[in-house]
């Protein structure tokens, strides 16, 4: 809408001085047929601002055709542009057409990039209401599509693990050792802390408990069974839950949205075999060690108890592995196994799993988080019942 016409003006019209506007910017408005838009000065942003409701407001009433004299814009940017721009919509809604006139050359370009294209018009979308069928509906679509992409993933992922074993050499042992080390070595630290401050806290609290009935020599018993049986593998995947399975989340969503995936798909690589079967294996060999560790590091936090109440080492250390069997060791050992295919295999998936935008990739984090521990106290649910039916 309105094109260009660069043409001389003859006698100067009747003018009405607008509000001053910035020192280095000013526009002043005459009343005639067709009204004539004076424009001065330097067009940057603080002077555009300051003139900017002035110009609008003289421009706005007119009907016909409204010519903006150029000539004596000294510097012109993108909000001069945008000024510009703004009086032809205004002009327009109006009814009438906006020209320039004696605009100077080295504008030209600036104009042109712009000018000639048509206005926007936006259209106000009424939003629609969704019956309580529809949301419904909608929730189930959308529970059962991530329930097929869990089952995808656990079946893809099981194929491949089993490949790997079948065919070592296929597998980046590279990859699993760097995973072993950020999944096992690093955190056996906080894992050995927080096993010796809860084999401490328990044997104490315990303690406390069966002296009325002079029974502390039956602490040893409850801490070895409750360590290797239930706390050892439960609280040792919970905490690999917090940190690597968060970690894996973060590194694969971020590979996710920076199309890193799509690159390895592109070369005709497997995001799964490349990315994710690494993190499982390291899991499945880093987890039953870490919950070993776990249940050393309590054994010596109770050990430090029951040698301040006056029980001898050998009396805590015989009691222990008298009463704890061989079945209490490996079903701990089987949880530790299953909860850390599950952890790695959420963390992996909801990284996967990652949208667009800023806060994807904390919020497949928290997921990863969340939907480990669930997944672990189902787990560890299941396995109550199976150990008391099997009478282990």
């Amino acid at each position: 809408m309105g094109r260009q016409r660069y043409r001389n003006q003859g006698a100067p019209l009747p003018q009405r001085t607008l509000p001053p506007g910035h020192p280095g910017a000013s526009v002043t408005a005459a009343e005639a047929d067709p009204m004539r838009l004076t424009i001065r000065g330097r067009l940057d942003a603080p002077g555009t601002a300051y003139v900017w409701d002035a110009a609008v407001a003289a421009v706005r009433p007119a009907s016909g055709t409204v010519e903006a004299d150029c000539s004596g814009i000294e510097y012109m940017d993108g909000s001069g542009l945008a000024l510009l721009l703004k009086l032809r919509e205004a002009v327009a809604e109006a009814g009438g057409t906006l020209s320039l006139i004696n605009l100077r050359p080295k504008h030209h370009q600036l104009i042109d990039l712009t000018w000639n294209c048509a206005l926007p018009t936006w259209e106000t979308q009424k939003q629609e209401r969704r019956g309580l069928a529809h949301r419904i509906g909608k929730a189930a679509h959308e529970s059962l599509s991530a329930a097929r992409e869990m089952v995808e993933f656990v079946g893809e992922a099981t194929v491949i693990i089993a490949q790997s074993i079948r065919h070592p050499a296929q597998v980046r042992w590279k990859d699993v050792m760097l995973s072993c080390v950020n999944v096992g070595v690093d955190s056996l630290f906080i894992i050995g802390l927080i096993g010796f401050l809860m084999g401490l806290i328990m044997s104490f609290q315990s303690a406390i408990s069966l002296q009325r009935f002079g029974g502390e020599i039956f602490v040893p018993n409850m801490l070895g069974l409750v360590m290797f049986r239930e706390m050892g593998p439960l609280v040792t995947s919970i905490l690999l839950a917090a940190r690597s399975g968060s970690a894996f989340a973060a590194e694969i969503g971020t590979m996710k949205i920076n199309e890193e995936l799509d690159a390895l798909t592109t070369m005709g690589l497997s995001p799964m075999r490349f990315l994710v079967v690494p993190k499982l294996l390291s899991a499945l060999a880093m987890v039953p060690l870490m919950t070993v560790f776990f249940n050393m590091a309590s054994l010596v936090g109770g050990a430090l108890v029951m040698l301040s109440m006056g029980f001898p080492l050998v009396t805590f250390t015989s009691r222990v592995f008298t009463y704890v069997h061989y079945n209490d060791f490996f079903g701990g050992m089987a949880k530790a196994l299953v909860f850390a295919v599950l952890v790695a295999g959420v963390g992996c998936l909801r990284g996967m799993q990652t949208r667009s935008g800023a806060s994807a990739v904390g919020l497949s984090t928290t997921s990863a988080v969340v939907t480990g521990i669930i997944f672990i106290a189902f787990a560890d649910g299941l396995f109550a019942v199976a150990f008391y039916y099997l009478k282990i």
